[in-house]
């Protein structure tokens, strides 16, 4: 039966008018994709904000067809068939609106396993490589699995830098199994699948890696994680895609600044200026903020500006230590507490941002990091 369950899943998924949404409302109200197969078209005034037009592709045995060499295809390939309503997909995604129905997987997901999505351009510089670099160094003793999009410059990385210190990644593919685009990136795919990693897709078998597939592809990667780390992106890039269904989906987004002058920087800037993502300060910082426990005496080897280098001011003591002994406290509480005007402690909790020690939050809200 639970075999049946994916060959009348895939059929269905391939109807004309059912995309993601549509097909988790068919299994609310029919239970199954076998039961939803069989009555939707008869039974579509059930389904709220359904008409029969939506329904009129299912029951095309055409599909029926399509899902048998489908299932072929995977059970020769070694690929695993993922249903959300089966609680099969990862739980993070599974919890985004817009989840994919069916995911098409290689190799094992931990889910016990914190998870961290980092993209960006595929003309990564080397200040990007850096900050990627020295990420995975710093994080070196942590328990997490990377998530990316197998494309050239930081995706690549990301994989790459995840093998080299032993830590799971996921490669979010934008079509079917029967491709690997880029090229030249199919070594690194083997390589992922060969330590442990996975390689995951929403497309079926033959889907091409057709352009509209990227930008559809960024929602898994953004809605696997509770963070998303853009490195570097030009405006408009596809990483800028990946951080608004991150916020979409209430997830932390961070983006890394740098000078405006910098192409592939801009994206990042921009982010940061429209509230959308949390500027990088310190990796230390980035760190504490994602729950990564490391060896404080190791950050430090490879961070040197640390806390035990900063030295604060009088006024800039009193307000960080206001803000720690009373985490989320509110622009207006800490100027009553400290009897300072909020115009004059704005510019302070600014320079404490900036070195890395207070964190803000909407309503002008601030934690001591």
């Amino acid at each position: 039966m639970i075999s049946e369950e994916y060959f009348y899943a895939i059929a269905l998924r391939e109807c004309s008018q059912i995309g993601d949404i549509h097909f988790h409302k068919l299994i609310r109200t029919f239970g199954s994709a076998q039961e939803a197969w069989k009555r939707a078209k008869k039974e579509y005034k059930k389904l709220e904000g359904i008409g029969q037009k939506t329904v009129s592709d299912i029951g095309n045995n055409d599909h029926l067809k399509f899902a048998e060499e489908e299932l072929i295809f995977c059970e020769k390939n070694n690929i695993q068939i993922r249903l959300k309503h089966l609680n099969e997909t990862p739980l993070l995604l599974s919890e985004c609106n817009d989840a994919p129905a069916i995911l098409y997987q290689k190799g094992k997901i931990d889910d016990t396993l914190s998870k961290v999505s980092i993209v960006g351009t595929r003309n990564m510089t080397g200040y990007g490589q850096k900050f990627i670099e020295d990420f995975f160094e710093a994080t070196q003793s942590s328990k997490y699995t990377s998530v990316s999009g197998l494309a050239l410059g930081v995706d690549k990385e990301v994989h790459e830098q995840s093998i080299r210190h032993q830590k799971p990644t996921v490669a979010v593919l934008a079509h079917g199994f029967q491709y690997l685009y880029p090229s030249k990136n199919k070594k690194l795919s083997e390589k992922i699948l060969e330590e442990g990693g996975t390689l995951i897709t929403e497309f079926s078998s033959s889907q091409k890696p057709d352009r509209e597939n990227f930008i559809q592809r960024n929602r898994i990667v953004a809605g696997m994680s509770p963070a998303t780390i853009v490195v570097e992106t030009g405006f408009g890039g596809g990483s800028v895609s990946t951080a608004t269904f991150a916020n979409d989906y209430n997830r932390d987004v961070f983006a890394l600044p740098g000078k405006i002058t910098d192409l592939c920087s801009q994206g990042c800037n921009q982010l940061i200026f429209h509230n959308k993502a949390t500027a990088i300060s310190t990796i230390k910082d980035l760190i504490s903020i994602l729950g990564f426990d490391s060896p404080k005496e190791k950050i430090e080897e490879l961070f040197p500006y640390s806390e035990t280098t900063i030295q604060l001011s009088d006024n800039q003591s009193l307000i960080y230590q206001s803000i720690k002994d009373q985490p989320k406290i509110s622009l207006d509480d800490l100027s009553q507490k400290i009897k300072i005007p909020t115009h004059k402690i704005l510019p302070i909790i600014l320079e404490l941002e900036l070195l890395g020690k207070v964190k803000s939050f909407s309503g002008r809200q601030f934690i001591a990091i």
